[in-house]
């Protein structure tokens, strides 16, 4: 009787969402969510970072999945103007503040701003608890995102 009750509220009771996963949306033809394991099956690029904070540097060495490579794989979705992808703005939201950092898609586009902005499941080997957004080109880590939740395309 135990296991057949524990087997009904199991099936009746909606998965729990994964609390590091991602959600993608906005201007993809696919949104969707993705978790960090979603993230280590995906093409990675590792960079070494080291940036300034205004309370002191900062560094590490990331391995994580481009915002290109992240997105395309949600298919951008385009208006019908002339060179329309270039008006997109990509949002990275942190859940537990709400802090969030922009990129333009020109910007992470590898033929022209070629950004390797990029949405991180390790830092120096080791998994992380949640995603973080981390800006290798950038000297001050004021776009890094700790718990990222959302990725939004205008």
């Amino acid at each position: 009787m135990k296991t057949t009750l524990l087997m009904f509220l199991l099936l009746a009771i909606p998965a729990l969402a994964d609390p590091a996963a991602v959600s993608l949306s906005g201007a993809v033809v696919t949104p969707k969510n993705v978790s960090l394991a979603d993230l280590a099956t995906m093409p990675s690029e590792t960079a070494t970072v080291s940036q300034q904070t205004d309370h002191g540097p900062v560094g590490g060495t990331y391995t994580g999945v481009t915002l290109w490579t992240l997105i395309s794989s949600a298919q951008w979705k385009n208006g019908p103007e002339k060179n329309a992808y270039l008006r997109h703005t990509i949002f990275v939201t942190a859940g537990s503040d709400g802090y969030t950092a922009s990129f333009s898609e020109g910007e992470i586009d590898p033929k022209l701003g070629g950004s390797h902005a990029m949405l991180t499941y390790k830092k120096d080997g080791a998994m992380l608890t949640a995603p973080q957004l981390v800006a290798p080109g950038d000297a001050h880590a004021a776009r890094a995102v700790k718990g990222v939740t959302a990725v939004v395309v205008q």
